[in-house]
């Protein structure tokens, strides 16, 4: 575990580009201030109080367009390897105590199948939220078989965004807000600080050049495009576009997850978030475009549209006016998922690409190990020995 905050002086925040910037050269950089990148961020200052650390972020905090935003907020060890299932827990932990209110609560994750299988349960047996039995949402008839994740959670991610990088402001971290950065390729960034005209056209105000001994490339989806375009280092790993569906169904504090059909839908704000799998990598050039449905244009991509199609039968309230498709694709919430080693099931890394510069990555699984992930580079960039998940029983 690392030691509590030290008592440095707070850091200094540039929102705008009415504050004059004159620095020229940092200890370390950190890239992006999503949940990765912030964490990353606060680690780094509770380790090495006495290196100077700036963090930027091309948006606010946190970024109303980037992925922690919109990502599912859902611990679940289901999926995760053996081998990292202690990791897991540890960062389960860390969610549940080490950021603040994130809104953490421990939720069932129920699993439904048509067929049975090892520890599964016939789903009529299940003292499930009355909601989730409803006919109107679940056909048990057609999802028979069920088993129930007890430690299954919900979080906010970007409230860990914000808490993180708030924390690490206390502890003595810069941060630089409506800034875009890039790699030069000589422990060099340039940082473009963006306005906004009155045509609200986003413009480079001005332009600063500052160095770094380290830097945390911890842009999402757009780390391996910048390792590559900037640094002219190939990169395998991949980016998808994921949609997150409204589903106007009732639930409560109470309803557990579901996941049915490769689908999860996590309980928020009454309704439910449908949450689709992701099947491939999408190609470099790919635009996002709506598809249609029975004929009538939809904010839905095809791939996330046959999702829903197909699971209908079995979750009857997706074939209903419960569910939001939109008109067109403003429509419907989505934003760009970083897909490590180009895998929809790609698990959170971080990696040396150059020297002295890393990237981290988070991914679909970002949500039950991208906390501890973050800890781990931010302790090796330290010098810090250990981690604490591998002392676990």
């Amino acid at each position: 575990m690392p030691p509590a905050e030290p008592p440095n002086p707070p850091g200094q925040v540039w929102a705008h580009t009415g504050q004059p910037f004159t620095h020229r050269e940092f200890d370390t950089l950190v890239l992006g201030a999503g949940r990765m990148g912030a964490s990353c961020a606060l680690y780094l200052r509770q380790f090495a109080p006495t290196l100077s650390l700036l963090l930027v972020e091309e948006g606010g905090l946190p970024n109303e367009d980037g992925a922690t935003l919109l990502a599912p907020g859902v611990w679940s060890g289901l999926g995760v390897p053996a081998e990292r299932q202690r990791e897991a827990g540890w960062t389960r932990a860390q969610l549940e105590t080490a950021f603040g209110d994130i809104s953490f609560q421990t939720r069932p994750l129920v699993d439904l199948h048509a067929a049975p299988g090892a520890n599964r349960v016939p789903s009529r047996d299940l003292d499930l939220d009355a909601a989730l039995v409803d006919p109107a949402l679940v056909d048990t008839d057609a999802l028979a078989w069920a088993s129930v994740g007890t430690l299954a959670a919900t979080y906010r991610p970007g409230a860990l965004a914000l808490n993180a990088a708030q924390a690490a402001i206390r502890a003595g971290a810069h941060l630089m807000l409506n800034t875009r950065a890039q790699l030069c390729g000589d422990g060099s960034v340039t940082l473009e600080r963006l306005t906004v005209t009155n045509t609200h056209q986003i413009v480079v105000h001005e332009t600063h050049r500052v160095r770094a001994r380290t830097i945390v490339v911890a842009l999402g989806a757009g780390g391996p495009h910048a390792i590559d375009h900037d640094l002219g280092v190939h990169s395998a790993h991949a980016r998808a576009y994921r949609q997150f569906p409204r589903l106007n169904t009732s639930s409560t504090d109470a309803s557990p997850l579901l996941r049915a059909h490769g689908l999860t839908l996590r309980p928020q704000n009454g309704g439910y978030t449908v949450v689709p799998a992701i099947h491939h990598r999408d190609p470099a050039g790919y635009v996002p475009v709506g598809g249609k449905l029975t004929g009538v244009p939809t904010g839905l991509r095809r791939e996330t549209l046959e999702d829903l199609v197909a699971a209908m039968d079995a979750l009857p309230a997706l074939g209903t006016d419960a569910l939001e498709t939109g008109r067109s694709l403003s429509d419907v919430p989505g934003a760009w998922f970083a897909l490590p080693h180009g895998k929809p099931d790609g698990l959170p890394l971080h990696e040396q690409v150059a020297p002295g510069v890393h990237l981290l990555l988070g991914g679909p699984h970002a949500d039950t190990l991208g906390v501890s992930t973050a800890f781990d580079l931010a302790a090796r960039i330290a010098g810090v020995e250990g981690r604490p998940w591998e002392e676990l029983e």
